[in-house]
């Protein structure tokens, strides 16, 4: 890590225990592809310096559902326990700034548009020239190389050509998508592991590097076995709604109180055990269902079979009897579920985090738990140039002739009190 001694003083109060400790990250991107990769190390320890443009901030300060004073919900989720900072990185002495931080700084997290950061003066061969060790972390829609690399990549562009839109709905519609920005969170998640391989490669040899990110990469990743199917079987997947072809039963079956319940009992002993559950203990042997391509072969119908019983109880009636024999299942939760749900409690799933404005609010807790050195939520996302003395004056030492000159050109957000 860069210099865990005085600049330490910077991290953030009560993260000491976080693996990230003492590792800095200037965070450049904006919207979510970036902002989820710098969440992700701030939740461990990192302190994360979130650059913004003075006076404007991230989108994302005005994306999602707002509440009163107009002020966004999902900002103090993806910006939690980071700090802002306000800089035009346009401007050659906006630039001069970025580079400065970059001296103290163990990681650079980027998301614009490939070219982008070189126009500025910030290429990674030049800010290495600067801090030999940093790692660049550049997400992007389609990397920073090939043809395509320059065009506007937003996620859902990434999900469509990664194939996961391809995939998703039901056959009788067009493509659907996620209810969730799911491409650029994998992109996310695949540049926070990069970064962590890329920081192991420093502490062993010295020299950072670049990790390039695509969306349509990351999403490609997790498609299972889509490509080879095609490639060997000459197979292409559909969309195939609340199901798996020939996985079966996995589905969501109705119950009587109108609700829906997940059960997975694909696998010939848990198929058993829910037969058992039904009072329908022989269609665990009838050669129909007994194993499970012959359950797959006939998966409608054993479908049909299960939703019949399925809406002769309620949905928690339901759930208790397939508990008790040992069936995997699942409600589908809605947030008030959730928020409910006594499992949730007990592992601390949704944690309760203080707000400036809102005062408690709900948020789900940082994944994955380590035993030792867990992360947590210190705190919703800043205000716009909330630590902007504090990085200014404090990590960088500019003086306040310096911070006068750069506020008043606009290079720079409010310091000391003085309106921007």
């Amino acid at each position: 890590m860069n210099n865990p001694s005085a600049d330490t003083a910077l991290a953030i109060e009560g993260a000491e225990n976080g693996p990230l400790t003492g590792l800095r990250v200037i965070e450049m991107g904006q919207l979510l592809a970036g902002p989820f990769c710098g969440q992700l190390m701030a939740d461990f320890g990192a302190e994360v310096i979130k650059v913004e443009q003075p006076g404007l901030g991230d989108p994302m300060r005005q994306w999602g559902r707002e509440k009163a004073h107009g002020k966004s919900l999902w900002w103090p989720v993806v910006a939690r326990n980071k700090k802002s900072i306000e800089v035009n990185a346009r401007e050659q002495d906006g630039a001069d700034i970025i580079r400065a931080l970059v001296a103290k700084a163990d990681i650079l997290v980027e998301n614009f548009r490939p070219g982008t950061m070189e126009r500025w003066g910030l290429s990674y061969e030049e800010l290495s020239q600067i801090n030999p060790r940093l790692i660049m972390v550049r997400v992007s829609g389609y990397g920073q190389t090939g043809p395509y690399a320059k065009r506007a990549g937003y996620g859902a562009i990434g999900e469509a050509m990664g194939g996961l839109r391809y995939v998703v709905g039901d056959p009788s519609t067009p493509p659907s998508r996620m209810g969730i920005s799911i491409g650029d969170t994998l992109a996310a998640t695949f540049a926070c592991l990069g970064a962590m391989m890329a920081l192991h490669v420093v502490n062993r040899t010295g020299r950072g590097q670049v990790v390039d990110s695509a969306i349509y990469e990351a999403v490609l990743n997790v498609m299972e076995s889509l490509i080879t199917e095609y490639d060997q079987a000459d197979y292409i997947r559909e969309r195939t709604g609340a199901i798996l072809p020939n996985v079966a039963p996995s589905n969501v079956y109705p119950t009587a109180d109108d609700r829906f319940v997940l059960i997975a009992a694909n696998q010939d002993t848990v198929f058993a055990r829910l037969a058992t559950c039904m009072g329908r203990s022989e269609l665990a042997s009838d050669d129909r269902y007994a194993t499970h391509s012959a359950r797959g072969a006939h998966q409608q119908e054993l479908d049909d079979l299960i939703a019949e019983w399925t809406r002769t109880m309620t949905a928690d009636a339901l759930c208790e009897v397939l508990e008790a024999g040992g069936v995997p299942f699942g409600d589908i939760y809605r947030a008030p579920e959730m928020l409910k749900d006594a499992h949730f409690k007990a592992r601390e799933a949704i944690v309760k985090v203080m707000h400036p404005t809102f005062g408690a609010m709900h948020m789900q807790n940082v994944a994955p738990k380590l035993s030792a050195t867990p992360g947590r939520i210190n705190r919703p996302g800043p205000e716009l140039g909330e630590h902007n003395d504090e990085v200014f004056s404090g990590l960088l030492g500019l003086s306040s002739d310096r911070l006068s000159n750069l506020q008043e050109a606009g290079i720079i957000g409010k310091v000391g009190g003085r309106a921007a």
